[in-house]
């Protein structure tokens, strides 16, 4: 009888143990990318235990020639909506920092991340190196201010494409600022265990330039979103001339 108690016993263990290691397993990177004439942009979404991991890559083929071709920012919503914290922001492997410094890899004091971006047409989280009336001195990652100021503003560190040609396009992207190119690793912690980016990550959106009202290349209907940012920039308009 102990003899077969201790079997049972067993059993369960190795059946619990067998049903986490298919929890895990059954956790998938969730990868959006979206184009929109030469802009094109991915994000790929990946955890490390309780760290939320987001590499972020300009993969344009295309030369920047201004700073609206240039990627500053991707917004994307987490279901069950946790509060995530800042941990890094490095170069990805092959990637480099055009016209100024490296930070020996450590870009984190030029990018910030918000857990609500406070527009209602956009995702809530947020990852940006500039500051788009979003994101703040409080809200940078871990790391130096490798160029000023030091909140996020303007184009610096804002990710150039894989196409790009520095020496071509206006100054602000052949010198006027530090650009990187073409993919920053961004790590957030507080995620709930067992969390599955393929199924807990959506409405992934990539913003372009200094602005809400310049490029955005949502998923999946650029068209629809791209409209509404046109209406931003409407009303934006409209508001400075009162």
């Amino acid at each position: 009888m102990k003899s077969n108690a201790v079997k049972f016993r067993r059993k369960m263990v190795l059946s619990a143990l067998l049903g986490a290691a298919a929890s895990v397993a059954s956790a998938a990177p969730y990868v959006s990318t979206a184009t929109v004439g030469s802009l094109s942009a991915r994000a790929e979404f990946d955890t490390a235990g309780t760290n939320l991991i987001v590499t972020l890559s300009n993969i344009s083929a295309a030369d920047v020639l201004i700073p609206s071709d240039v990627l500053t920012s991707v917004f994307f919503d987490i279901a069950g909506g946790p509060t995530l914290t800042r941990v890094s922001a490095n170069l990805a492997p092959g990637s480099t920092v055009l016209f100024g410094p490296d930070g020996g890899g450590n870009v984190g004091g030029e990018w910030a991340y918000v857990n609500d971006t406070g527009f209602a047409f956009l995702s809530k989280y947020g990852i940006g190196s500039a500051g788009l009336d979003i994101f703040g001195p409080g809200d940078v990652f871990p790391g130096p201010n490798l160029q000023g100021p030091v909140e996020p503003d303007g184009l610096q560190y804002g990710i150039t494409s894989q196409g790009d040609n520095p020496a071509t396009g206006n100054a602000p992207v052949t010198g006027g600022f530090a650009l990187i190119k073409h993919s920053v690793v961004f790590v957030l912690s507080g995620l709930p265990q067992g969390f599955d980016p393929s199924q807990s990550i959506s409405n992934v959106q990539f913003q372009y330039g200094t602005s809400l009202d310049q490029p955005r290349t949502p998923e999946p209907s650029a068209l629809a979103l791209l409209a509404v940012g046109a209406l931003y920039a409407a009303r934006r308009r409209s508001a400075s001339k009162a």
